[in-house]
């Protein structure tokens, strides 16, 4: 199986992290993996994007040219990857930063408000690992454990108290995509 994915939003919401960690969660599984990141010179409020290929493949190309999912963290964002989503995709649109709908009917969307649900954690920064956490509920593409497993390796050892809210943002996030999934489906719960 094969996820070609978007991760788009502005400088300073973790997007480029979230692709890191799941390019190392890829890697973590065995999986074949390619990360490439894309921002503008003003760094943090600027346009962020990264393609992340996650595989059992190798990988040809790190250019994501049909996404089978866009995490849209920005309305710009939504506008500009929306159109590169390939028919059947996931959308994952962050409903705190985005006020418009998207224009796609051919693909599953999954709207969150996962910066509001992070201050439920008590900070806005794990935004980006609820939206994780939604897509990987839906996809499967890693196991959350592989992603917490990838965090001990990529935070320096004196952040690593920030583990358990990280961990608890990518739980809240699957129970998010799960809870909307049932909700497109028609089904009780």
């Amino acid at each position: 199986m094969t996820h070609e994915v978007i991760m788009a939003g502005f400088g300073g919401q973790g997007v480029l992290s979230m692709g890191t960690l799941l390019a190392y969660a890829g890697m973590v599984e065995g999986k074949k993996v390619s990360w490439m990141p894309s921002y503008g010179p003003e760094m943090r409020g600027g346009a962020a994007n990264c393609h992340v290929i996650v595989s059992d493949e190798p990988v040809a190309s790190p250019m994501v040219t049909e996404a089978t999912a866009l995490i849209a963290m920005s309305r710009p964002a939504l506008e500009k990857f929306e159109g590169l989503l390939r028919p059947g995709g996931l959308l994952i649109i962050n409903t705190s930063m985005v006020d418009v709908r998207p224009g796609r009917k051919d693909v599953t969307v999954l709207e969150l408000p996962v910066n509001d649900m992070a201050m439920e954690l008590g900070s806005e920064k794990v935004a980006n690992m609820i939206a994780l956490g939604a897509f990987l509920e839906v996809t499967g593409a890693v196991s959350r454990d592989s992603v917490v497993e990838s965090l001990k390796k990529a935070l320096p050892a004196h952040r690593h108290s920030l583990i358990p809210m990280n961990k608890e943002a990518l739980k809240m996030g699957g129970e998010a995509a799960a809870g909307a999934l049932k909700r497109l489906q028609g089904t009780p719960g």
